[in-house]
């Protein structure tokens, strides 16, 4: 077995080359590599001595993007400005790795049709498959009409079971917030949260109720505070509990937005953040949560590596594999905003 005129100078070995070099077909040559059956072994002996010399070595995206493949992936996203689309589509092209995939990025800024029109655009390029992002965590219409390729929905799950939907444990986001907050001795603590009509909203909640509960204790309150997911009503809501509820020593906010707006009443009326009280916020958004009087300890919902995921359960699929959906925890964050009662 020779080398010689079987790789241009001027390019990469390919995979027509190493079955060029081994004597064998290009789809024998892909089964020998990829471990597949069907497969004499010493034809693939002769194939992975071909790869060695050639130095041919082909990452797991590249195997599954083999002969009668384009190379090309859709990107559906609802909110492209939003914070958390684009985190994912980062993650997403990182699986994808520089230059071995070509990515259509397309904004359908949450309107069915305009959806529908950039599915089709996508469908006529002929993608490989298409990767779905979310702008909130509410079960979603699966994509309408018949997808000819692997689909994976990201951040907001499908509503049809069957699909791969790659999501985060918001119920779990919850309970490490308030564990985080009873490791630091508190004890009264209140949760001011989004809108309750948010899926987002409710998880966390739930997961923060439970977690106290367990612990034999109820929210200040004996509620969420739902409203609104800006600092506003963080100002606001934070006013009324500590009017209402002076003994609170601790407050979990829905968002580190307002985890901001709750920080600045906790310093009018006079409030030490963090040792008479402790604030964590959700999302972990550096330009908010960084950036506080004091910084916020946050919930991170590790968005990048979300993208990430989904990227390779997208290439698993369209390598004929069957992936499953999977739900994933996030992390504390911890910075100023919380302090162990000394």
């Amino acid at each position: 077995m020779t080398t010689e005129s079987a790789v241009p100078a001027n390019r990469p070995p390919r995979l027509t080359d190493v079955a060029r070099l081994a004597g064998v077909s290009v789809a024998t040559a892909s089964k020998a590599i990829n471990g597949r059956g069907e497969v004499r072994a010493a034809t693939r002996v002769r194939v992975l001595e071909a790869a060695e010399l050639l130095s041919f070595a082909p990452n797991a995206l590249a195997r599954g993007l083999l002969s009668g493949r384009t190379g090309t992936v859709g990107l559906l996203t609802s909110d492209l400005e939003g914070r958390f689309s684009i985190p994912i589509l980062m993650g997403a092209e990182d699986a994808f790795g520089a230059g071995q995939v070509s990515v259509f990025l397309c904004d359908a800024r949450g309107d069915a049709i305009r959806e529908k029109h950039h599915v089709q655009a996508l469908l006529s390029r002929r993608v490989d498959g298409l990767i779905v992002v979310g702008s909130r965590t509410d079960p979603r219409p699966p994509l309408a009409g018949n997808i000819p390729v692997p689909v994976v929905y990201v951040y907001a799950p499908s509503a049809d079971p069957a699909d791969i939907s790659i999501t985060v444990d918001n119920v779990g986001g919850g309970r490490l917030a308030i564990e985080h907050l009873l490791a630091c001795g508190r004890r009264s603590i209140a949760h001011i949260t989004g809108e309750a009509g948010f899926q987002a909203a409710r998880d966390r909640a739930a997961g923060a109720a439970a977690t106290l509960a367990a612990a034999g204790l109820s929210m200040v309150g004996d509620r969420p505070y739902f409203g609104s997911w800006d600092e506003s009503w963080g100002r606001a809501a934070a006013r009324m509990v500590v009017e209402q509820h002076p003994e609170v020593d601790g407050i979990f906010c829905g968002s580190d937005q307002i985890a901001r707006g709750v920080l600045e009443t906790l310093r009018d009326v006079g409030r030490d953040v963090p040792r008479a009280i402790s604030v964590i916020g959700f999302d972990n958004w550096e330009a908010i949560a960084a950036h506080a009087r004091p910084r916020v300890t946050s919930i991170d919902m590790n968005l990048k590596h979300l993208g990430a995921v989904a990227g390779k359960r997208l290439f698993a699929a369209i390598d004929g594999a069957v992936p499953s959906s999977e739900e994933f925890p996030g992390r504390v964050v911890i910075r100023e905003s919380t302090l162990p009662i000394g």
